[in-house]
C-alpha cells in the first residue's frame, strides 16, 4: 500500500511512534521556536496539574525516562543499583542535553526515590526552575483541601514568575476547559478500546496518549478524537481473546515491546493504569468557579486510586481496581510493576488480595523500561490467558 492511499488511523500511529521515540524532543524545540519567548515545563509521571502550566501559556511536557532505546551511563553514577530505573535515564536525558529545551521541572509526590531526583535535579539544573510537589494525604476539604490550594498556589506563583506576570482566574478557567476536553477524549478512547479492543489495541492507545506528552492538548485532543474516527473504519479481525486489566506501571512505564507481547500472547488489554496522567481526574472539573479550588476538590474527591495516592479507607483498597474489572469486561489482571517500584509491589499483596476474594485469576511480573525479557512474558502472559480461557469454559 503506498503513502498515498495508507489509512489515515496507520498515519496517526506512525506519527505518534516517531514523537515516542524522538528522546530529543524536537516537538518541544518546535513549538518554542514557534514563537519566540514560549517556555515549556516538564513533569514526571503519575499527576501534576498541567492546567496550571498551560495557563501560564507554557507546554507541559510529560518525561517518563529514556525507555529501551537510552543507554544510560552517567545516570547509573547517581544512583544505587537497587532502585527502579526511570530516575537513572531521567538524569541521563538532563546530563546529556536532551532536556535544554525545558525552562523547569516538576516532580510529583510518588515515591522518595522521585522526591530525591527533585533535589538532584536543584543541584545538577541551577539555572532552571525546578519544584517537587507535594499532595494532602488527609480529603477533607478544610484540611487537606486547605493544604492542596495552597500548594496550588506557590505553582501558579512560581509559574507567573517565571513567565514576568500574574497568572489570572480566568485564564486557569480556561485552561481548567482545554483539559477537560482532552479527558473526555481520552475517556471516549478508553471506551471504544474497552468495547472493540480488536479495533485499538492498546500498543495503539499507549503511543496516542504518550503523543500527548509533548503536544500542546489542543492538538492532542484533535488527534485522539481522529484515531477514533478513523480506526473504526479499518477492517480489524476479532479474536478471542481474554480481556484483562494491567495494574502497577502508574510511573515507569513498560517497553513499548512488553505491551506487544501481552497482546501477541492472546490478551486484549481493556484497561490499565498507564499514563495516569491523562486519567487522573475522572471527570470534568467546573470551569466557572475558583479554579485552584475545584482543582482540589477533583483531587481530593474525584481522582484516580494508584499505589502512589495515599488511601484514607484501608477498606476501599482494591475497589477501583474492582470497578475497572466490571467495568472494562475483564476476566482477568495482570500485575506489571517495574522492579524496585516500592508502591506498586507493596501494594500488590494487598490488591491480589481483595481479586482473590472476588474469584477475579490474576497473575503477575516485573518489568524494567529497558528490558529484554520479552519471550518469558509473552509465555506467561499466554499461558495465563489459556487458563482464563480453560476456567470460562469449565
Amino acid at each position: 500500500m503506498t503513502a498515498a492511499t495508507q489509512p489515515r488511523a496507520i498515519e496517526i500511529v506512525e506519527h505518534c511512534q516517531s514523537l515516542f521515540e524522538d528522546l530529543d524532543f524536537n516537538a518541544v524545540k518546535q513549538w518554542k521556536a514557534a514563537v519566540p519567548g514560549r517556555k515549556a515545563i516538564g513533569y514526571m509521571p503519575v499527576y501534576v496539574p498541567r492546567e496550571i502550566v498551560h495557563a501560564a501559556g507554557m507546554l507541559p511536557v510529560g518525561i517518563l525516562g529514556g525507555g529501551d532505546s537510552l543507554e544510560v551511563i552517567q545516570g547509573d553514577a547517581y544512583y544505587q543499583s537497587y532502585i527502579c530505573r526511570i530516575p537513572r535515564s531521567t538524569i541521563e536525558l538532563g546530563l546529556t542535553g536532551r532536556l535544554d529545551c525545558l525552562d523547569g521541572m516538576l516532580f510529583p509526590s510518588i515515591c522518595d526515590v522521585i522526591r530525591n531526583l527533585s533535589g538532584m535535579w536543584q543541584i545538577l539544573f541551577k539555572d532552571k526552575y525546578v519544584r517537587y510537589f507535594d499532595v494532602p494525604q488527609n480529603y477533607q476539604d478544610a484540611i487537606g483541601g486547605t493544604y492542596y490550594v495552597h500548594e496550588l498556589e506557590v505553582l501558579r506563583d512560581g509559574l507567573a514568575a517565571l513567565r514576568g506576570k500574574p497568572i489570572t482566574d480566568a485564564e486557569l478557567n480556561a485552561s481548567i476547559r482545554v483539559y477537560n476536553e482532552n479527558r473526555a477524549a481520552i475517556r471516549d478512547l478508553y471506551a471504544y478500546r474497552a468495547e472493540k479492543p480488536w479495533q485499538a489495541p492498546t500498543s495503539e492507545v499507549y503511543l496516542l496518549l504518550r503523543a500527548g506528552m509533548v503536544l500542546p492538548p489542543e492538538d492532542h485532543t484533535k488527534l485522539v478524537r481522529e484515531y477514533v474516527a478513523e480506526v473504526d473504519k479499518l477492517p480489524r479481525p476479532k479474536r478471542d481473546n481474554a480481556r484483562v486489566v494491567i495494574n502497577g506501571s502508574f510511573c515507569e512505564q513498560p517497553p513499548l515491546g512488553l505491551i506487544k507481547s501481552i497482546e501477541m500472547a492472546g490478551c486484549y488489554i481493556v484497561d490499565d493504569d498507564f499514563m495516569l496522567v491523562t486519567r487522573w481526574l475522572l471527570d470534568d472539573v467546573p470551569e466557572d468557579g475558583n479554579p485552584l479550588e475545584e482543582l482540589s476538590k477533583a483531587f481530593l474527591h474525584r481522582s484516580a486510586s494508584t499505589a502512589a495516592k495515599y488511601d484514607e479507607k484501608r477498606e476501599d483498597k482494591g475497589q477501583f481496581l474492582l470497578k475497572q474489572v466490571k467495568t472494562g469486561g475483564a476476566e482477568g489482571v495482570i500485575f506489571a510493576a517495574p522492579s524496585f517500584c516500592d508502591p506498586a509491589l507493596l501494594e500488590r499483596p494487598m490488591l491480589q488480595d481483595v481479586l482473590s476474594k472476588h474469584g477475579v485469576p490474576h497473575t503477575a511480573f516485573k518489568f524494567a523500561e529497558n528490558t529484554g525479557q520479552m519471550a518469558p512474558i509473552r509465555e506467561q502472559a499466554g499461558t495465563f490467558a489459556d487458563s482464563i480461557k480453560l476456567w470460562n469454559a469449565a
